[in-house]
């Protein structure tokens, strides 16, 4: 059994919001309206020699959805994400890369993590890629580029293809934070990639105090399963201690009182298995978790995406201070 790894930060994390501006997509680049409504200055492009390994150009729009009216998508929208198009591959050195669209339907500010997946010209998977997109306005449409990192310009053999794999979003007022200005709470909450091994799940649950003042925590944080929807998932037992599930994970032993002074850490852990051993109850399968790292505190949505089988039950660990931080 692998034990815990609590120091490795998720790939879903949210950094700060960029600048406020509409852009206009030029291939897989962006350029800049000015202020007269023609095009002042042109960002540098994110496909061709020379440009960056990965990420993303995305900057909100403050348009509405309706008045965005994006071009023709090269692919059915899925979750409110399009692809307006590709670039790149084909030989040249040019890495392959998509221009894409967000529109939120939500009535609060949204902060969006899609997982786009790089094809060849004949299908074949080439990877993985995913992008964050921050508070984004509810009507409103984000667009932005996605460049495949690791991938030769010429591994797709010809022109690229890329689609939308998954999409999940979260309240940006309850997205997790890594890194970054300290958020008003004064902590930063967030979950980590966890390990699997053999049906059993462990990811980590980190708490920093980044703020001024000590943080105490006593106890275990509160866990509430959501779904698709971010509704709350019913007939789960949340159960205190991870040895309720699996001993070894480092997420057992007793609830002890803490206190974090600022710049120090804490983890606990979310243990469960994926074992379906009936055939009369429905898997569950849960993408969210809303959490509270203590009673009075601002609620955190993280991202475990939770496949407990039909085991009904998900453990969690006391918190405890990560000493190696």
């Amino acid at each position: 059994m692998r034990p815990l790894r609590h120091g490795r930060p998720t790939r879903h994390t949210v950094p700060a919001a960029l600048g406020v501006g509409l852009l206009l997509l030029t291939g897989c680049g962006t350029e800049q309206l000015g202020a007269g409504g023609g095009a002042a200055t042109s960002a540098p492009p994110v496909c061709g020699p020379g440009a960056p390994s990965a990420g993303s150009s995305a900057v909100p729009s403050p348009t509405t959805a309706s008045e965005a009216a994006p071009q023709a998508s090269a692919s059915p929208a899925k979750d409110g994400v399009a692809i307006l198009g590709t670039a790149g591959g084909g030989g040249g050195g040019a890495r392959p890369c998509a221009a894409y669209s967000v529109t939120s339907r939500e009535k609060v500010p949204f902060t969006y993590v899609v997982t786009f997946a790089f094809l060849s010209d004949g299908g074949q998977a080439l990877g993985n890629v995913t992008e964050t997109v921050p508070a984004v306005a509810p009507g409103h449409t984000v667009r932005g580029t996605v460049t495949a990192a690791g991938l030769p310009g010429d591994a797709t053999g010809g022109s690229p293809r890329v689609r939308v794999l998954k999409v999940r979003g979260v309240p940006t007022a309850e997205a997790p934070v890594v890194g970054g200005a300290c958020p008003p709470s004064g902590v930063r909450v967030y979950a980590d990639e966890g390990d699997a091994a053999m049906g059993l799940r462990v990811v980590g649950l980190h708490l920093e105090n980044c703020g001024t003042r000590p943080y105490p925590l006593d106890g275990y944080p509160r866990v509430e399963l959501r779904d698709e929807d971010r509704d709350r998932v019913p007939g789960v037992s949340i159960l205190q201690g991870g040895e309720a599930v699996a001993t070894g994970t480092g997420a057992d032993g007793p609830a002890r009182r803490i206190v974090l002074n600022p710049g120090e850490r804490a983890y606990a852990g979310l243990i469960w298995r994926n074992t379906v051993a009936s055939v009369t109850n429905e898997p569950v399968n849960a993408p969210y978790a809303r959490v509270w790292a203590k009673p009075g505190a601002a609620p955190v949505m993280v991202t475990p995406e939770f496949d407990l089988g039909t085991t009904g039950k998900l453990g969690v660990g006391p918190w405890k201070k990560d000493d190696a931080r």
